[in-house]
């Protein structure tokens, strides 16, 4: 078992984006939110390039959808990133512009390295860039973290980068080796998932079709393989994963999730 994966609690609570329905997602504010008030286990979150070659976490390639800024991450330096408001466009759950003006910024992929010592990150690098798989997987060297980031992609060939540039890393099964997984259980393969990945971040359904079922559940665990769904806001879905065995749930709705974890973690 890789050393990111020992000790971790099960069920385990992930905050996506920090807890995106909360607080301004991908935001130190939100990650903080979640660790200090809700007693995340995980923060999920996406990485990006900057123009000057800053590691920048954001979920899209432009900064229009979560700030008052516009344009590509890839096509701005840090300085004129930095300056930008990420609260500015974030609604709460009373539709208010509650973090708007209150100097809420992108953080850099290091500052979440720095700021939450003791807490796992999964980490996800968003484009195909050979430097930013580089400057990525150095970050993570530099600050001995190994044993706390998870990394990967949904592209195949930017997880087998990853895979390449830290071998000794916790890596999340891309699109395709997920895949052929699921459809191998899903026909009766005893076969083993690939190798080079440790965990199974995916949907609980695609196209209305249930994957986690009691035979791939048995399979993944069989090859030592945690599962966490993303990305589950109801409590009663979270409640039915974690009865069906899934390892960990990633939520915007953090406070949710630990009602129910908690709740399961009660002796019966």
């Amino acid at each position: 078992m890789h050393a990111y994966l020992e000790a971790l609690r099960r069920p385990a609570h992930v905050s996506h984006r920090g807890g995106s329905a909360l607080w301004p997602e991908n935001t130190l504010v939100a990650f903080e939110g979640a660790v200090r008030d809700f007693r995340t286990d995980v923060l999920e979150l996406d990485v990006h390039l900057s123009q000057d070659g800053v590691v920048v976490v954001s979920h899209d390639p432009t900064v229009d959808r979560c700030t008052d800024g516009r344009g590509e991450i890839a096509q701005q330096p840090w300085a004129a990133l930095s300056k930008l408001d990420a609260g500015a466009r974030f609604v709460d759950l009373h539709g208010a512009h509650s973090y708007a003006g209150r100097a809420v910024r992108l953080p850099r992929f290091e500052e979440v390295l720095l700021a939450f010592p003791g807490v796992r990150l999964n980490v996800e690098v968003k484009p195909r860039s050979a430097e930013l798989v580089r400057r990525f997987v150095s970050l993570v060297s530099e600050h001995r973290a190994f044993d706390r980031v998870c990394m990967g992609s949904e592209q195949d060939d930017v997880a087998a980068a990853l895979v390449d540039a830290a071998p000794g890393g916790c890596h999340f099964f891309p699109r395709m080796a997920l895949t052929e997984f699921v459809v191998g259980v899903a026909q009766g393969s005893t076969s083993a998932p690939d190798r080079r990945f440790h965990v199974l971040d995916m949907p609980a359904e695609f196209e209305g079709v249930p994957l986690i079922t009691p035979a791939f559940v048995d399979a993944a665990h069989a090859h030592g393989r945690p599962i966490f769904v993303w990305t589950i806001d109801d409590e009663q879905a979270q409640r039915a994963l974690f009865r069906a065995g899934v390892d960990g749930v990633m939520t915007d709705r953090p406070d949710v999730l630990r009602h129910v974890v908690d709740e399961l973690a009660q002796p019966r």
